[in-house]
């Protein structure tokens, strides 16, 4: 028999505090910069800074400098870390309350298109960060989703070590893509527009009315890093696990599980 009087798992107690929670929720939705946190749980800046240094204690949250802005940083959920912590808690209550640590994929279904949502990757160059998650993405859902890339400033080509890496590691031919620029976009209309780099979030453009979700992800550029081999490959390795995990947690919410049958 399990003791009665076991102590809460680190986890509870951590997110059971209800500012630590509402950070956890916003930041589960995207990365945001401090004094963005503050507006959005309506808190004092002291206040959300001591509670995100316990988070970042307990590595369930990371921080990392803007590329915009030196002096900001942007602060990232490890939904991994997360999703792990809440399988050990359920664990620690009951065996039986394992949850599976990671979401499943939703099995591809090319046929089901109508009505499928539309996302927009954006970063500066087009080369690199949003390439590689407009590729996963797609390759992730089979047609589920329909997605695009653009850059602020896209390059000539698409940098080899993105090409590489999705080749290797996924078995994803991207060698015939090319750059192309926001604005070949303007008057399209997505469900989500998803920046992947921190400059280009300040100078994405308006794309209509329909009001697109909005999400920020603060990833490190890989084509400024240097390595062994290949110019910055190790990089591109480590950005393409990061962008190839936050999309399987994105996943779901784009493509709902089928809903079962009742008899």
């Amino acid at each position: 028999m399990r003791a009665s009087g076991a102590t809460a798992p680190p986890f509870v107690r951590l997110a059971a505090h209800p500012l630590r929670w509402k950070l956890l929720a916003e930041l589960a939705a995207s990365d945001y910069r401090v004094r963005e946190l503050v507006a959005r749980v309506g808190r004092p800046q002291n206040l959300v800074s001591y509670h995100l240094r316990l988070l970042r204690g307990a590595g369930l949250v990371t921080a990392r400098r803007s590329s915009f802005d030196a002096r900001d940083s942007y602060y990232h959920l490890d939904l991994e870390r997360c999703a792990h912590a809440l399988a050990g808690a359920g664990g620690a209550l009951h065996p039986a309350l394992g949850l599976e640590p990671t979401p499943p994929l939703p099995p591809p279904s090319p046929a089901r298109t109508a009505g499928r949502p539309v996302v927009l990757f954006a970063c500066t160059g087009n080369s690199a960060r949003s390439p590689i998650a407009e590729a996963l993405l797609r390759h992730r859902t089979g047609g589920q989703v329909e997605v695009t890339s653009a850059g602020s400033h896209p390059g000539p080509r698409i940098h080899p070590s993105a090409v590489r890496v999705l080749r290797e590691r996924y078995g994803v031919d991207i060698s015939g893509r090319r750059p192309q620029h926001l604005d070949t976009l303007l008057g399209r209309r997505f469900d989500h527009v998803i920046s992947l780099c921190d400059k280009v979030r300040e100078v994405c453009p308006d794309f209509g009315d329909d009001r697109p979700r909005l999400v920020h992800w603060s990833i490190p550029d890989p084509a400024a890093a240097t390595g062994p081999g290949p110019v910055g490959h190790p990089a591109f390795v480590r950005v393409a696990a990061e962008i190839d995990t936050r999309i399987r947690y994105l996943l779901p919410l784009l493509v709902p599980a089928p809903q079962e049958v009742q008899p």
